[in-house]
């Protein structure tokens, strides 16, 4: 199982508190809606001091976001949200179109 999949929660740290508000305008509502909803595409992203992962996916009212995040006792503790770039809109879309038409030739 993925360390995400079995996640009990969310963790937001006090000193970060406002800070994707701030920076990007993204409510933690909108940043914990991306982790129940599909598609949601997930890539290891490697380099950091702990095991870090990023997300693209869509909060409920179709906004999509890029979500830095790792995850702490079985807690999800996001580090960092925005707004998708064109390109990672791009690549969302195109795996969004992807799914749609396996899942069709499976049935």
């Amino acid at each position: 199982m993925k360390p995400w999949e079995g996640h009990t929660g969310f963790e937001w740290d006090e000193g970060n508190a406002g800070k994707n508000w701030e920076r990007h305008a993204v409510a933690d509502f909108e940043c914990e809606e991306v982790f129940f909803r599909q598609p949601l595409i997930v890539r290891h992203d490697p380099g950091h001091g702990e095991a870090r992962w990023v997300a693209l996916g869509r909060a409920a009212r179709d906004r999509e976001l890029f979500v830095a995040f790792t995850v702490r006792r079985a807690q999800i503790r996001v580090i960092s949200v925005r707004d998708m770039t064109r390109r990672e809109r791009k690549a969302y879309e195109d795996y969004e179109k992807r799914e749609k038409t396996e899942n069709r030739t499976r049935v």
